[in-house]
């Protein structure tokens, strides 16, 4: 079968979900649907509790149920703050069985009816991209095997996804403020005294949100929690939800002995077209996540290192082209949502090829990123954000 004919569903519908992924079952099949336990409405029954998300089977995996070297290493006595908080980092890297489960426990409108919650899952490989002592950066790559209407299982695929950037320190944050708009936020030294922000980008490395916060470590568990931040709408959001602009909202990420998880806590919020909250009644309702990474036994990314290989000079571009339009704008916006517009598209068929093994040319790949990524900029005049 010709791997770009399969692989361009897939791209145009996985790359799109910022983070978020297409299911991927870790066994069989051999229990009815009703497993799935959604708490925060027990007394409500009917489709709209039913969990909404991806369908798509996939091959059976074997989780790593014995505590990982990364585990043990951040546990080591002795060892001084800021080194226990890059290993509870570099904790994060490994290959996963990662889930997703998204509900809504509130709403602050009259007649509210919560959506349906979101459940999904996925397989994931997290590779430490740049280890400096103040800097860390983590890439995300899904590797996926899939189950064609024949029965047949098809793969590896391996599409890249989301990225985080950790930074000691860091004084400047780029903060998103509605309506495709990214400005600069300047914290004073005492503020971030201790700290690391989280730089959050898409598929295509343009940024999604940033936020502060402090490591907390105990004996067996070490936690970050993040500053509140506005962040776009995900695809499991906009692809189904036309109500509401932007989520307003706070993630926690734990370290536990077989992998790590993410939490948040979010507010769906209105924007006018100035990317004001929207007067009376802005917050439609309060969201609450549970992204959970679960290390994998015995599990073959032979491909997603291939992929890392052949792209990652390409990705470098890119990345390089993001870098120039943040430094040369305090305030910036595009012309589109990435994911929703599909700007990502032009950058993912260049990767493609170059995983299929086309040539690397330096210096057309940096033309071509520059290029690509200067047309997601807006031409008319940005919107002013007077609310954030």
């Amino acid at each position: 079968m010709n791997r770009g004919a399969a692989l361009g569903p897939i791209v145009a519908l996985i790359a799109t979900l910022g983070c978020g992924v297409l299911p991927h079952r870790s066994r069989p099949e051999t229990a009815p649907r009703s497993r799935q336990f959604t708490f925060a409405w027990p007394f409500r029954e009917g489709e709209r509790v039913a969990p909404r998300g991806g369908t798509t089977p996939g091959a059976p995996v074997e989780l790593d149920t014995t505590p990982g070297a990364a585990w043990e290493a951040l546990r080591e006595p002795g060892l001084d703050r800021l080194e226990r908080d890059r290993r509870a980092i570099r904790a994060m890297a490994g290959t996963y069985r990662a889930s997703f489960d998204f509900l809504e426990v509130a709403g602050f409108r009259p007649g509210f009816e919560p959506d349906r919650p979101y459940q999904s899952w996925g397989t994931e490989v997290v590779y430490v991209a740049r280890d400096e002592p103040r800097f860390l950066r983590l890439q995300h790559l899904l590797v996926m095997f899939v189950q064609a209407k024949d029965g047949e299982v098809q793969g590896p695929f391996v599409v890249k996804h989301w990225r985080q950037d950790w930074r000691y320190e860091d004084r400047e944050l780029l903060t998103y403020r509605g309506n495709n708009t990214w400005a600069k936020e300047r914290l004073g030294a005492a503020q971030v005294k201790g700290t690391w922000t989280q730089a959050v980008f898409q598929v295509d490395d343009s940024p999604r949100y940033q936020a502060y916060g402090r490591w907390e470590h105990f004996e067996n568990v070490s936690t970050w929690r993040s500053s509140t931040t506005w962040r776009p709408l995900p695809r499991r959001e906009f692809s189904v939800r036309k109500d509401y602009q932007v989520l307003i909202g706070s993630n926690r990420h734990t370290i536990v002995p077989t992998g790590w998880i993410q939490q948040e806590d979010n507010l769906k919020v209105a924007l006018d077209e100035h990317g004001r909250p929207v007067p009376p009644d802005p917050v439609l309702a309060a969201e609450v996540g549970l992204n959970r990474y679960e290390r994998l036994a015995h599990f073959d990314d032979s491909a997603a290192q291939r992929y890392r290989a052949r792209t990652e000079p390409f990705w470098d571009a890119v990345r390089d082209a993001w870098r120039e339009i943040i430094a040369s704008h305090d305030r910036f916006t595009l012309r589109a949502a990435p994911d929703q517009g599909q700007l990502f598209t032009p950058l993912f068929d260049y990767a493609e090829r170059l995983y299929e093994g086309e040539p690397f040319d330096p210096r057309a790949a940096r033309a071509f990123a520059r290029e690509t990524v200067r047309g997601y900029l807006a031409t008319t005049p940005e919107t002013s954000s007077a609310g954030y």
